[in-house]
């Protein structure tokens, strides 16, 4: 065992931090200073004895160190040179290690740190005859032959320098600078001051160096037997797993599995989340599979399974939100109240499917978002015009390449809650072709017993819709299958009379407006006459989406007005619209003023609204031929055939010839030949224009009529009375006969019209002609009477008397 001699030095010295190396004892190291701490302490350095103490820091990220941020153990060195760089002010310094020391006191002075060291020095006089040392030289020369192996950048060279050194403390030094990587492996070697146990703690750290070697080559060998050497980007993937796989790390799925447990998820749901991220752990992270793992994971996590808004059920504040959104529109109204109040008393109430029919522009979109306004639900819009694919609805599986789940599921996940107003719009406008039926697709997310575990084909999970309030929006119903029909409670929405729209247009559509040209009530002003004459004369349509057209451009025209006339207020009457708008684009037919032999004033349902429809009858000499014109379908044709047959039944009570179908031929006409005109309501005006012109009795022209006749002459009941009767007010008509059936759908009419004009109930023709036609003297026609009911005095009476079904019918006055 060789004996020491300790030597102890004390120094002040200025200090250098560094970041990631370690200077040892009598080895030459380069580095090269960055930071001005550094800089200031070499060159107080050099302007003195040119020592310094080089310590590591801790943490090579921290750029201001603190004492505490830098090990206690370290090297005085001697500066042998420095040399400043001109392209960054950097200096490269070369130094070589004189003694160990470790820290006294570590203090800054100004702007560099200083320390007072102790150095202490165990030197002996080694030779290799003793056993001991030559023993722990030779196991480290072994040791790093063995490790050399597996580090192929250094050559034999670097061997034999190793070889010769006889100093076993001289050689851990050196074989720690050399070969080791971790700087903290150096600092342990750089603090201990026995060479002998420095030299055995070199053997043990090479050791442990080699099993770390050893490890990474094993990979290196794993990873070439699994990929092909030219698939360089798949080999760096595999390599990575392999190491991931060796360090038991994963950090998809430790995220995963963290969402797993901070969502509230339901149990079947939990589960079946928890095996698919199992699966992904197992499945290579470059792999299609994984890829498509994690996008189920992040589809599913994004449901919200467990979030719900809370409904306001307060009446009154829903009625006032609603009032405010949407003028008229009762009934739609009424029914949301009623399912508020249903639901303070049934919290659990669920299953509201409602289906808004009306024509386009009548507010049903609009409609739904005020009413999750109204509710203060979540609000969600599925478009489904168009969509021809199954799949829209239920999803994509998700084996597919680029698959997703369908339009319900994505309108969840859009709106965040399980219980919003989902509005599907336009769903009678699906299609279907080879790729399925999406209408038949909706049966189960419209149907209450089964939405509450919808299945999308993606999500392959039980979704709860039961919660939802679903609003489906169409213009008709001809195009919804009857099963889903079924499943929906229909509400119509009728055309706009043109209160309702007046309404509109000065709550609604003339704000908007001059909000959005930067216009106020104050600068302009338009008259409710002005108002009234847009509409009457500029758009004819069910709704006011081209009403509100006409207003913006109204509104762009005074703008223009104001900046080019520097004026600051304009005022519109009815008189000032044409010069804003130009000349009337609707042009009414005007009511006859006479009455006419053959023509009758009848009533027609449109898109639009309700019209006015003439129909003309003119019987000439022939041989019974019977011409249809005006472009009529084959409802109106058939009527037509209808009212010809029950005319020949009963030719002898109007005082027809028996025989006018074969010596005459009858045309009948109904104007706006280019319009085409169907269905049955218009079989009363056609019999009605028949009697007249074959019997030569006119028609009163202050009156019209609507209703379906059959061959024994009963009057059945028509749909769309509300538009007709309005469009009757339109034109100056103030008496209509209709069908008795439709005498209850009276208080469905707008206000003013139900007050304004007399509604005649008719149960057959007789009750028609003995009102619309034209009493002479010399008519010898015999229908019941029509007279004028008196008072006592004399005095005319505005009642209407509807007698029971005689055969003398007494009417009022007209």
């Amino acid at each position: 065992m060789p004996k020491y001699i300790e030597k102890v030095e004390k120094f002040t010295v200025p200090v250098i931090p560094l970041r990631g190396i370690v200077s040892f004892p009598s080895i030459p190291v380069n580095f090269e200073l960055e930071r001005e701490i550094s800089k200031n302490a070499c060159q107080a350095a050099t302007s003195s004895d040119m020592l310094v103490f080089l310590l590591t820091q801790k943490d090579i990220r921290v750029d201001d160190p603190k004492p505490e941020d830098l090990y206690s153990v370290g090297c005085v060195a001697k500066i042998k040179q420095t040399l400043k760089k001109p392209q960054n002010g950097n200096i490269r310094v070369v130094a070589e290690g004189y003694c160990r020391a470790s820290v006294i006191e570590l203090r800054r002075e100004g702007d560099h740190f200083v320390a007072d060291v102790m150095a202490k020095t165990m030197t002996s006089d080694f030779n290799m005859s003793d056993i001991r040392t030559e023993a722990v030289i030779t196991e480290m020369m072994n040791t790093l032959e063995d490790m050399i192996r597996f580090m192929p950048q250094f050559s034999d060279e670097f061997l034999i320098t190793a070889g010769s050194i006889t100093n076993p403390g001289l050689l851990a030094d050196f074989i720690a600078s050399s070969v080791f990587v971790r700087f903290q492996d150096k600092i342990e070697i750089l603090g201990m001051y026995d060479p002998m146990k420095r030299a055995e703690k070199a053997i043990v750290l090479m050791e442990s160096e080699i099993k770390l070697l050893q490890t990474e080559l094993e990979i290196q060998q794993k990873v070439k037997q699994a990929v092909d050497e030219n698939q360089r980007d798949y080999y760096l993937r595999e390599q990575l797993k392999v190491i991931e796989n060796e360090l038991g790390l994963d950090d998809d799925v430790e995220e995963y599995n963290k969402k797993l447990a901070e969502t509230k998820l339901p149990e079947e749901v939990k589960e079946k989340l928890e095996k698919e991220v199992m699966k992904l752990g197992k499945t290579p992270q470059g792999s299609p599979e994984a890829a498509v793992i994690r996008n189920y994971l992040d589809t599913c996590l994004e449901i919200p399974w467990n979030k719900r808004t809370k409904d306001r059920l307060d009446l009154a504040s829903a009625r006032k939100i609603l009032d405010a959104d949407h003028d008229g529109l009762q009934k739609i109204k009424e029914r949301i109240i009623e399912f508020l109040a249903v639901k303070q008393l049934n919290p659990d109430l669920r299953n509201q499917i409602l289906c808004f029919v009306g024509p386009p522009g009548v507010g049903k979109t609009s409609l739904g978002a005020s009413i999750a306004h109204a509710m203060k639900r979540k609000y969600v819009r599925v478009s489904l015009g168009g969509i021809r694919d199954e799949s829209d609805i239920r999803g994509h599986r998700k084996t597919y390449i680029g698959s997703m789940p369908g339009r319900i599921i994505n309108a969840l996940t859009q709106c965040g809650s399980l219980n919003p107003v989902m509005l599907l719009d336009e769903v009678d406008k699906m299609c279907s072709d080879v790729h399925g039926d999406p209408a038949s697709a909706l049966l189960e997310v419209l149907d209450g017993e089964q939405n509450k575990n919808f299945r999308d084909h993606f999500i392959e999970l039980p979704v709860d819709l039961s919660e939802c309030m679903f609003i489906a929006t169409a213009n008709t119903l001809d195009t919804i299958p009857r099963p889903l029909l079924d499943r929906m409670e229909v509400i119509e929405l009728h055309t706009y009379t043109p209160s309702e729209k007046l309404a509109i247009a000065k709550n609604h559509l003339l704000p908007k407006q001059l909000k959005r040209h930067g216009l106020s009530k104050r600068v302009l002003k338009i008259s409710d006459d002005a108002i009234e004459e847009v509409i009457a004369g500029y758009t004819r349509e069910s709704g006011v989406r081209n009403l509100e057209r006409e207003l913006a451009s109204i509104c762009r025209k005074t703008a223009k007005v104001m900046i080019e006339e520097e004026k600051k207020s304009i005022s519109l009457t009815a008189s000032d619209v044409e010069k804003y708008l130009g000349p009337r684009k609707i042009i009414d037919d005007e009511i006859v003023k006479k009455d006419l032999v053959g023509v009758t004033n009848g009533l027609a349902y449109t898109e639009v609204g309700g019209d006015l429809l003439k129909v003309e009858a003119l019987p000439v000499e022939g041989n019974g031929k019977i011409e249809l014109t005006g472009t009529l379908g084959d409802v109106m044709k058939e009527s037509a055939h209808i009212a010809v047959t029950y005319i020949r039944a009963h030719c002898d009570k109007f005082g027809i010839p028996s025989d006018f179908y074969k010596t005459k031929d009858i045309h009948i006409h109904v104007p706006e030949g280019a319009v085409p005109k169907d269905g049955p309501s218009a079989g009363v005006t056609m019999t009605t224009s028949l009697v007249s012109a074959l019997s030569g009795i006119p028609v009163r022209h202050d009156i019209a009529m609507t209703g379906e006749i059959s061959l024994t002459g009963r009057v059945i009941a028509i749909g769309g009375l509300r538009e007709k009767s309005t469009a009757a007010y339109a034109m100056g008509i103030r008496t209509i006969l209709i069908p008795r059936d439709n005498m209850r759908d009276i208080p469905e009419l707008d206000p003013i019209v139900a007050r304004e004009v007399t509604f005649i109930p008719c149960e057959t023709l007789d009750d028609v002609l003995a009102v619309a036609l034209v009493k002479t003297k010399s008519s010898t026609i015999s229908l019941p009477i029509c007279n004028e009911m008196t008072d006592d005095n004399n005095t005319k009476k505005d009642e209407i008397i509807i007698p029971p079904a005689t055969n003398d019918r007494i009417y009022g006055n007209l």
